[in-house]
């Protein structure tokens, strides 16, 4: 997880498809007065250069944000994420893209509270240092999924918990299933957003079965592909899982997805998936 840089992928196409998502399961958690608890197990460094070597060698967000930046057919559930891109580049030339840590920011009241975790020690400084001003925000130094034994229950007794892992590990599916199984234990009535990368079919559907051998309810997934499933030179779609989703954020994402599947695919793809993967 350590030489993870997150950097060499910034913008691409699945941080368009995952932070659109994003921002209106904040959006959905802000509709109650009563206060919320957001917890990012992977939150990265917060804000991300297009213009640094990194970002540049593989370019990536030319097939991502860069599709959808300065389009004017976008449907109004696009654009609080769009909201938060353009605060990051005011003068409407797009450089600078924010991460999960930055658009959920944006959209949190005075008395909601934020728990930004990473496990890079370099990252996590720089995470610090962009927060080190904001008292709804505490940055911490840890491994995500010790996060979910440490925050939960919060106190808020209301809470979105985004696990982002990076994937660079083996058995990952797993760990990120089990982390489900223990937030969902200890906090049964919080929003869980979950990403993944699209892999083989066999993979796929024995998360899917993992998900659904958990015996947790309500259960949406969304996925895009961008490539055909014989796609081998890099990673051909993701996916979200989300339990216990804000009223109408099914309906919210099918628009969300719907948009995006074509800007962002390239030739024929498998249709897109907006579906109760375990209904209520």
């Amino acid at each position: 997880m350590l030489a993870y840089r997150h950097q060499f992928h910034a913008g691409n196409f699945a941080d368009v498809f995952k932070h659109a998502l994003l921002a209106q399961l904040v959006l959905g958690m802000t509709r109650k007065d009563k206060p919320y608890f957001h917890l990012d197990t992977h939150a990265g460094i917060g804000q991300y250069d297009l213009l640094h070597e990194w970002a540049q060698k593989n370019a990536e967000h030319k097939d991502g944000i860069a599709r959808i930046w300065g389009r004017n057919d976008v449907p109004d559930e696009m654009q609080p994420y769009l909201d938060a891109l353009r605060a990051e580049n005011p003068g409407g030339t797009l450089r600078y893209y924010p991460g999960s840590p930055a658009i959920a920011r944006r959209l949190l009241r005075a008395h909601d509270r934020m728990v930004l975790s990473e496990l890079n020690p370099k990252d996590c400084e720089a995470l610090a240092v962009l927060y080190a001003r904001d008292r709804q925000v505490t940055v911490e130094l840890a491994d995500g999924y010790l996060a979910l034994n440490a925050h939960l229950p919060p106190k808020e007794r209301r809470g979105l918990i985004f696990i982002d892992s990076s994937f660079d590990r083996a058995r990952e599916f797993k760990r990120l299933t089990d982390a489900l199984i223990l937030g969902n234990r200890k906090f049964a009535t919080g929003v869980y957003a979950l990403w993944y990368p699209l892999m083989d079919p066999a993979s796929m559907r024995s998360f899917e079965r993992g998900i659904v051998a958990t015996g947790i309810r309500k259960v949406l997934q969304l996925e895009i592909s961008v490539h055909a499933e014989d796609w081998t030179l890099g990673m051909r779609g993701c996916g979200l899982i989300v339990v216990n989703p804000p009223f109408g954020f099914d309906a919210v994402a099918q628009t969300i997805v719907a948009y995006l599947k074509p800007l962002l695919a390239n030739g024929a793809v498998p249709p897109a998936v907006v579906r109760w993967l375990v209904p209520e």
